[in-house]
């Protein structure tokens, strides 16, 4: 390798060191799956924490008919130890989530990842996305849509210096049901929650399905949340369960 070759590999190394060094941290999306009934969908959220270099995980059990958390969760670890492996968190979350997981049968049951587009592909609409409901051919049935807005709200206290010009929720609907136009709100912000860190930005990014025997299917919304960080914009993630 020349000097040349080798000045500007450094130079390149620096600057994408530099670059992460000063960016928000947009955590991984990791589905555990459904009850048999499809009464209980659960995931894990999972990354290295903007500014402290804290590896976390959360794991998330959604009761599907009342769309609110399981008793007792969500489960959240932090390390705070930059040095320990983001694997060290992963572990003590599932340990602390073992019991519900088995309990409820979650790897009995992955459901379908119909579909998924976090955050990377260039030129994706980030307010729809269009989905089969299921992970065969010929496919049964028509495709379902669900379109994301952001809508403005007030700002909670805690927010308000933060983000003065104003906070962010989300509407959303479901827009294609079997193939067939549809406008149904699945979900609508009245206040933005302080779990969310003053959010920025929405988008849709992903969509579950699941077809439990002798029920009726139930459909999974997957929206990416971008919030204030301390080095960038952070993105967590929230589940919207619908029975369509």
């Amino acid at each position: 390798m020349t000097i040349l070759r080798k000045t500007a590999s450094g130079l390149l190394a620096s600057a994408l060191m530099a670059a992460s060094a000063s960016a928000g941290d947009f955590a991984t999306f990791q589905p555990l799956g459904f009850s048999p009934d499809g009464k209980v969908f659960a995931f894990e959220e999972f990354g290295i924490q903007d500014g402290s270099g804290f590896p976390y995980s959360n794991v998330y059990f959604i009761d599907t008919e009342k769309d609110t958390y399981l008793s007792g969760t969500p489960i959240r670890v932090r390390i705070d130890d930059e040095s320990v492996g983001l694997g060290k968190a992963r572990a003590e979350s599932r340990d602390k989530a073992r019991s519900l997981i088995e309990s409820h049968k979650l790897a009995d049951n992955p459901g379908v990842l119909a579909a998924f587009n976090p955050m990377g592909e260039v030129g994706a609409d980030r307010e729809r996305i269009d989905y089969l409901p299921h992970a065969i051919e010929p496919t049964p049935g028509g495709s379902f849509a669900l379109a994301l807005e952001n809508i403005p709200l007030k700002p909670s206290d805690r927010c308000r210096d933060i983000t003065p010009e104003g906070g962010t929720g989300f509407r959303l609907k479901l827009v294609k049901r079997e193939g067939e136009t549809a406008d149904t709100v699945l979900h609508e912000d009245t206040r933005v929650p302080d779990s969310r860190n003053c959010p920025l930005s929405y988008q849709i990014s992903g969509a579950m399905t699941f077809h439990p025997r002798g029920a009726d299917p139930v459909h999974v919304a997957l929206v990416l949340v971008r919030s204030f960080g301390f080095e960038g914009a952070d993105g967590r993630w929230i589940a919207v369960p619908f029975r369509p």
